[in-house]
């Protein structure tokens, strides 16, 4: 009796997101040393510096449009925070609990598209529901000494603008 279960991962399904959550791994070591090298260009507004935020969003929206099954945003984003950790991170282990609360961000989104749809709607609400995790998470854990009207909200909101076009767009694309 063959089985049905398209949601069942399949051995290509955990190779091609490892590859997916390896290679972001990779590029997250390096945006973490571009987001310190453009501190000085956003002096100007500091939360500004959230426009180039998407980058570290893409392996959870990626995963879930290549793999298109559940978990797969979750775990591009987790094993891709586990790795940038582990490459040495200046954020250290506290960047995997942030992997995992992106990751959840765009698993909500195709789980609200029942993981049935993964065209350019879903994958624009994946990067916005991941932007909305990452900058709750933000929010509470590395903004709380910051003003809220001139600092948190708007860098809430140009995170999430930044993976709503980065890591949404960007990664359907």
């Amino acid at each position: 009796m063959k089985s049905t279960d398209t949601n069942r991962w399949r051995t290509i399904d955990i190779v091609v997101a490892s590859v997916i959550a390896v290679a972001f791994g990779v590029i997250f070591w390096a945006w973490n040393l571009v987001w310190s090298a453009t501190d000085a260009a956003f002096a100007f507004f500091p939360p500004a510096q959230t426009l180039i935020y998407g980058v570290w969003l893409v392996p959870a929206v990626l995963g879930g449009l290549v793999i298109r099954k559940p978990g797969a945003a979750l775990y591009c984003e987790t094993v891709a925070a586990i790795l940038s950790a582990l490459l040495g991170s200046q954020w250290a282990s506290i960047t995997i609990v942030q992997g995992v609360m992106q990751g959840i961000g765009a698993e909500l989104a195709f789980a609200a598209f029942r993981y049935r749809s993964f065209r350019l709607p879903a994958a624009v609400l994946a990067g916005a529901l991941t932007g909305v995790s990452a900058a709750v998470f933000d929010f509470v854990y590395w903004n709380t000494e910051t003003d809220l009207a001139s600092y948190r909200l708007p860098y809430a909101l140009l995170t999430v603008v930044s993976a709503t076009i980065v890591a949404g767009v960007g990664g359907w694309a």
